[in-house]
């Protein structure tokens, strides 16, 4: 099924809906962190060259549905829009109450819309309301586009049953266009990075991967349960013994690639209710995964394991990066990160990254230029690596 594209469409004298992904961290109503914001900012700038009105949509933080609360309003990102379009940005925080009037050229941002009761229940009436405000809607919110909520998937719905054209936004397009790179027939060798802390949450995505990949090299606290599958002590790091048995399967399926020495500090020097500054504090020891001590903990690949890795995915024809492979917050175990990101920006092969953590490591390494597709959703580029339908895009298929 293809989906409608907003480049497609006539918009000269519309009033377009863009559903986008404005959650980005405010402190003291200042923004912290703009990458989701300059990511959005080409979408609406097509709509209102193409002639449109156009209102913006998006959720911020976790509010108690239905409470407005000022710590996450979006009023911080109506003045930023601002600044970044060049065109007046009109805030409405009544827009259920009364609607919305904006005329070709402009630009209406629409208040916090987790602050309507119904939106993550999917309210078919909330989702409706949203759906009058538009003559066209457009989902560019890739980062929500695997829950069905009021402002994704119902009002797609909504707006279909209303005979009113739905698409993807620029960004939407550009991440399925780069996921689809990599997944479907992708040239070989395929490798990907998995990191994290546990395999319970990459369980799904491990196991869709090593059906996909030559190769999937394996980091963070995910890697200690494969170390103990490979018949490792790994002293007094986390792993998950429930699931070595698993480890072991899946290592059966695709060549795993792990570490073969690690950098360590000792738990009697971390305190785990202030992690980061702890480890700060603590000494940093490069050991071999053979050798590690009972009251050790594994916290980073060493640089010289973490360089023969490196070379695996320079070989690498497609990568799929989700995860740092060490706690890169802290300079001292961060060196294995930092190798795998400039591991990856120099590779020739087509390169995608998702996640948090991900992004910021690749931000704080200086590699983001240098790596194909960096993707924006974190949860949803998950589920389409797992092979997941994800509500939204079903949704805008079926238009």
């Amino acid at each position: 099924m293809t989906i409608s594209t907003l480049q497609e469409l006539d918009l000269a004298q519309k009033t377009v809906l863009i559903r986008e992904d404005l959650n980005v961290p405010i402190k003291d109503g200042k923004i912290t962190s703009d990458i989701r914001l300059k990511t959005a900012i080409p979408t609406i700038k097509t709509a209102l060259e193409k002639g449109a009105g156009v209102i913006v949509c998006s959720h911020l933080g976790r509010p108690v549905e239905g409470e407005a609360e000022t710590k996450y309003s979006l009023a911080p990102i109506a003045v930023y829009l601002q600044e970044h379009l060049g065109v007046p940005v009109v805030f409405n925080t009544d827009y259920l109450e009364n609607g919305v009037t904006v005329k070709a050229g402009e630009v209406v941002l629409l208040e916090n819309v987790r602050f309507n009761h119904g939106e993550k229940k999917n309210s078919p009436e909330l989702a409706q309301k949203y759906a009058d405000l538009c003559d066209v809607f457009v989902m560019d919110a890739f980062g929500t586009a695997h829950r069905a909520q009021a402002s994704t998937e119902g009002v797609i719905r909504a707006c279909i049953k209303d005979a009113k054209p739905v698409c993807s936004g620029n960004l939407l397009t550009a991440e399925l266009t780069a996921l689809k790179t990599a997944l479907d027939n992708p040239k070989k060798p395929v490798l990907a990075i998995v990191g994290g802390s546990k395999v319970s949450t990459k369980l799904d995505v491990l196991n869709s991967l090593a059906d996909l990949c030559d190769s999937i090299l394996v980091g963070g606290g995910i890697a200690n349960t494969f170390l103990v599958a490979q018949g490792h002590d790994v002293g007094a790091s986390l792993y998950e013994p429930e699931l070595v048995e698993t480890a072991k399967a899946i290592m059966t399926k695709t060549q795993i690639l792990l570490p073969t020495s690690v950098v360590v500090a000792d738990k009697s020097q971390i305190d785990f209710e202030d992690f980061l500054n702890s480890l700060a504090k603590a000494d940093a020891t490069v050991k071999s995964v053979s050798d590690i001590g009972a009251n050790e903990m594994i916290l980073d690949i060493a640089k010289d394991s973490a360089d023969v890795l490196a070379e695996h995915i320079k070989n690498a024809q497609t990568i799929l990066f989700n995860g740092p492979v060490g706690v890169f917050e802290v300079d001292k175990f961060g060196e294995g990160t930092k190798v795998i990101c400039q591991a990856v920006a120099d590779s020739k092969g087509f390169s995608i990254a998702g996640g948090g953590d991900t992004l910021a490591a690749i931000d704080k390494y200086q590699a983001a230029s240098r790596i194909n597709y960096l993707s924006t959703g974190g949860g949803a580029f998950l589920e389409f690596v797992e092979g997941k339908k994800l509500p939204t895009i079903v949704a805008l298929e079926s238009a």
